[in-house]
């Protein structure tokens, strides 16, 4: 009884620890259309490159953790973007982007 009961609780752990993991859909063909072929290709992968825009970059990453806007600078706005992702269950990972005039100029 206690074996099943494990097995059941273990199951189901992994259940939701596998389904926290997969990718959604993030986008649709229609609204991507307009992008360069190389931009819609990444999107499709979920991997992000200089030069994207915030928009982009959201529809191949989703919408990020945190976002601070800077000052801006030469009158051009910029914003730095924060992700997490869940590398194994005690690792975390951070990435930050930083977008200057509207393009992703920068991936730590």
């Amino acid at each position: 009884m206690i074996k099943k009961m494990l097995l059941a609780v273990l199951s189901l752990s992994l259940l939701v620890f596998f389904a926290g993991c997969s990718k959604s859909v993030r986008y649709t063909e229609e609204e991507i259309k307009t992008f360069p072929d190389e931009i819609k290709e990444n999107v499709r992968k979920g991997q992000i490159a200089l030069g994207m825009s915030p928009e982009q970059v959201r529809y191949a990453w989703g919408a990020p953790d945190s976002i601070k806007f800077l000052e801006a600078f030469e009158n051009k706005s910029r914003e730095e973007w924060t992700y997490s992702f869940k590398e194994t269950l005690n690792v975390i990972t951070y990435k930050v982007l930083l977008f200057y005039d509207g393009k992703l100029i920068y991936i730590k």
